[in-house]
């Protein structure tokens, strides 16, 4: 993902020297939850619409400067530390400057990138989600990619979605080719299965089937 190619110019950033009404009144004309704001033409952070409604109307907002937020990501930062910026600062809107000189260039839409994750092969591709979860020291993504391709499959992205109480929660999707024999290699491997599966519940429901008919033969 070249970010230069989602880099948007038409919010101008906007002067703390301005007054807190020209901001709210800015504010009801976008969908953004923040605004970028500079001084004496040097980006000094973004400030919130939720904290421009609580201002004075007629004070400037350099009176309540302590209130921006100071985030931002350069035009070198990768997608991922970009949605990481994103979530980490529960925002839609986020600045971009440049790697050298500090320079603001416009700013990047939640939505877009997003919708770029969307495209990736890991949201895109037919597949399955599977959920598994072993102790931090345990796991690996080697041992995982061997077990997936030992059984003719084909892993189309993972991450660590989780970590509690020195248990990790991976999430793995892979092709639908051999899923089943995937998940039973897993389970051999020590690894736990959060995720529920058709597999599985057929399974379930073979065994409660099976002990209900050694039941039945047994009064």
């Amino acid at each position: 993902m070249n970010i230069n190619d989602y880099i948007i110019n038409d919010l101008e950033i906007q002067s703390v020297n301005q007054k807190t009404k020209e901001f709210k009144k800015l504010f009801d004309e976008l969908t953004y939850s923040h605004i970028p704001i500079e001084k004496n033409r040097e980006f000094i952070g973004c400030i919130s619409e939720n904290d421009v409604r609580c201002f004075d109307n007629e004070k400037n907002l350099e009176d309540y400067q302590y209130s921006l937020e100071h985030f931002s990501v350069r035009e070198t930062n990768n997608w991922l530390d970009i949605l990481e910026s994103f979530a980490e600062n529960n925002t839609n809107l986020m600045p971009v400057l440049s790697e050298e000189e500090n320079k603001y260039l416009g700013y990047i839409e939640l939505g877009d990138i997003l919708m770029y994750l969307g495209e990736t092969p890991f949201m895109d591709s037919p597949g399955a989600i599977v959920v598994i979860e072993r102790g931090l020291k345990d796991y690996s993504f080697s041992e995982i990619s061997q077990i997936i391709e030992s059984n003719d499959g084909r892993m189309l992205g993972a991450f660590v979605s989780k970590i509690n109480n020195d248990v990790a929660e991976i999430t793995i999707k892979v092709g639908l080719l051999g899923l089943n024999e995937i998940i039973q290699t897993f389970r051999r491997y020590s690894y736990k299965i959060v995720s529920a599966h058709q597999e599985d519940v057929f399974l379930k429901n073979l065994k409660e089937r099976s002990d209900y008919l050694d039941k039945y033969l047994n009064i």
